[in-house]
């Protein structure tokens, strides 16, 4: 179970140090949009919102086990459980909406 924390996290830290370096090439000088060269903004736009979305898909499928493991160890604690769960579920998909959002913005400028 460690091992397979150990890994999470690393995948973690890669996919956002992708995320970081794709959303720097996305919000590049305008000059460069200007001349015509914007492939590299929108490839960077592409990951930036393809990232987010793995990022909230996976951990939204860990808290979606959690939760029904330990309402399968227990069954009168579903009512106790779901609203949390939907909270955090709530919580997780605001950075897929906002890379939504500002991929949205960033390609209204390309």
């Amino acid at each position: 179970m460690v091992q397979q924390l150990g890994k999470l996290k690393a995948w973690q830290v890669c996919g956002a140090s992708i995320a970081a370096v794709a959303a720097s090439s996305a919000f590049a000088d305008g000059a460069a949009v200007a001349s015509g060269h914007i492939g590299i903004s929108a490839i960077g736009v592409a990951l930036a919102v393809g990232l987010a979305a793995i990022g909230v898909a996976l951990g939204m499928g860990l808290a979606a086990g959690k939760a029904l493991e330990g309402i399968a160890r227990n069954p009168t604690s579903s009512k106790e459980v779901f609203t949390p769960f939907v909270l955090a579920l709530a919580f997780m998909e605001v950075p897929a909406l906002l890379g939504f959002a500002v991929a949205y913005l960033l390609m209204g400028k390309l």
